[in-house]
């Protein structure tokens, strides 16, 4: 059983709930009040979702972007 690093996008939303996702397993998302809660609850998905789907390649991390758009 070897080790694996999935990068993870945290976001806030407008009540302050911590949301975290990661781009390489599809829906494999959660949410938290804090820091701390959300990086096991983040860690259990992965897991899970690593059960679910098996072995799965990841894609290179390269950037995160903002980009302006007007509306």
């Amino acid at each position: 059983m070897g080790k694996r690093i999935f990068h993870v996008v945290i976001e806030k939303d407008e009540n302050g709930v911590l949301i975290a996702s990661v781009p390489a397993l599809r829906g494999c998302h959660t949410q938290a009040r804090d820091m701390d809660t959300l990086r096991n609850r983040i860690r259990e998905a992965i897991e899970l979702c690593l059960e679910y789907e098996g072995d799965v390649e990841e894609n290179e991390f390269v950037a995160l972007e903002a980009v302006e758009v007007v509306t």
